[in-house]
């Protein structure tokens, strides 16, 4: 198979067109975030140049801050939640098959400045589905789709899988935050302790006295910090934007996720320890929530953050993170919790209903108890995907070196197409 062009697609390729180069991509959903997905082998190998290519494409500022960017010069919904890019590809898994390899960066509206440090769970259910539609990976088996996905940004493994029924249309999902079916994904997080820091309780401990305040922190998928709502004078029940408006609220929180980070000693791409101001502008890490006993059917109540925004539901990472520590005995996330029972010595799944914005996140947790505490085999969950639209965005103001390293991809597919 030639690999110039995409085999499904191959009309969605690099490309002059009225003086102006346009560049490939697809405008997915996965979960309740959106964003985009770029086959890595169209996109600049220069960072500054990669970076750059992401600012044009969703509208933020080319440098420094623009407060109050609304993205109208690009595809970026201004939510971080909808500011999310993952550049993917596949590769062999080591075992005579192949698996996708997927980057993320995280962008913010008003920022130039963008994070590659953390993967996105929700928007990862897109990455499948991107797949399937390009063709460059296409069903094992009759009726199943499953393929492994690498994520560079946290070195983590995860299994994915779709069923596909008549004429490929694949089987559909209804999920919280999201109107109507979609085609379903489940994806399957493998040993997810300790992503980031390399531990499940990066302190040791299931409970911290933070900034004046009692926190968990955990991590499984990506690191968190949980603290009680009633600490706060919060319920955990209430609207994001009524959170996000409390700027004491707020302040304080901010307080919690910087001293949290720097005690369990987060750390840039580059192995150094992130310092007190890039936590206090981060839009990664630490994610932070609050939590409190469920109000109806569900195990427990929370309200998360990415940090610096209140999130309109629950993210899935962070869901499966917050599930874990419901079955963390000492845990803030334990003590709130209402309904579940400790994992014994052997592995068993449990499921965890979290109560969040959107209606319930429903998270599977397979654990057991050890000598050295919980042991997490595996962590899943079940989102939808879509493709919103797939077609060449036109990089009006592309620096002469942006578009001669364009060029470059240009010129390398037509020799091979040749």
């Amino acid at each position: 198979m030639s690999l110039d062009r995409l085999p499904a697609l191959p009309e969605l390729a690099l490309r002059w067109r009225g003086g102006v180069i346009e560049f490939p991509l697809h405008h997915m959903r996965g979960g309740t975030s959106t964003g985009l997905v770029i086959w890595e082998r169209y996109a600049p190998t220069d960072r500054a140049r990669r970076e750059e290519l992401l600012r044009h494409l969703m509208g933020l500022p080319l440098e420094n801050e623009r407060r109050g960017n609304r993205q109208i010069t690009g595809l970026g919904r201004g939510a971080p939640t909808s500011n999310k890019v993952f550049f993917a590809d596949l590769e062999s898994d080591g075992a005579g098959g192949v698996r996708m390899v997927s980057t993320l960066a995280q962008l913010a509206a008003d920022k130039a400045a963008i994070d590659w440090s953390v993967n996105c769970g929700n928007m990862s259910a897109a990455l499948p589905l991107w797949a399937l539609d390009t063709g460059l990976a296409g069903m094992q088996a009759p009726g199943q789709f499953d393929i492994e996905i690498r994520n560079t940004n946290t070195g983590a493994i995860v299994g994915s899988r779709m069923r596909l029924g008549v004429h490929g249309a694949a089987a559909t999902a209804e999920i919280p935050g999201v109107d109507g079916a979609f085609p379903a994904v489940d994806l399957f997080l493998h040993h997810p302790g300790g992503a980031k820091t390399g531990r499940l309780l990066p302190t040791g401990r299931p409970l911290d006295r933070v900034a004046g305040h009692d926190v968990s922190c955990v991590d499984v998928a990506v690191p968190m910090v949980i603290a009680r709502a009633a600490d706060f004078g919060k319920t955990a029940t209430e609207p994001p934007a009524e959170l996000d408006a409390d700027q004491d609220f707020k302040a304080a929180l901010r307080e919690i996720w910087v001293a949290a980070g720097l005690l369990i000693g987060l750390a840039n791409r580059d192995g150094t320890k992130m310092t007190a101001g890039q936590l206090a502008h981060s839009e990664t890490v630490p994610k932070v929530c609050i939590v409190g006993p469920p109000r109806g059917t569900g195990h427990i109540s929370v309200r998360y953050f990415t940090p610096q925004a209140a999130h309109g539901s629950m993210a899935v990472t962070g869901g499966c993170c917050l599930a874990a520590a419901t079955l963390i005995e000492g845990s803030i996330a334990h003590e709130q919790a209402r309904g579940l029972a400790l994992p014994s010595g052997d592995f068993a799944e449990t499921c965890v209903d979290i109560e969040n914005p959107a209606g319930i996140l429903a998270a599977t947790v397979e654990a057991r108890r050890g000598a050295d505490g919980l042991l997490v085999r595996k962590a899943a969950y079940q989102r939808s995907a879509q493709t919103l639209l797939r077609g060449h965005v036109p990089l009006y103001r592309a620096s002469p070196d942006l578009v001669a390293e364009l060029e470059q991809i240009i010129d390398g597919a037509v020799e091979l197409a040749a």
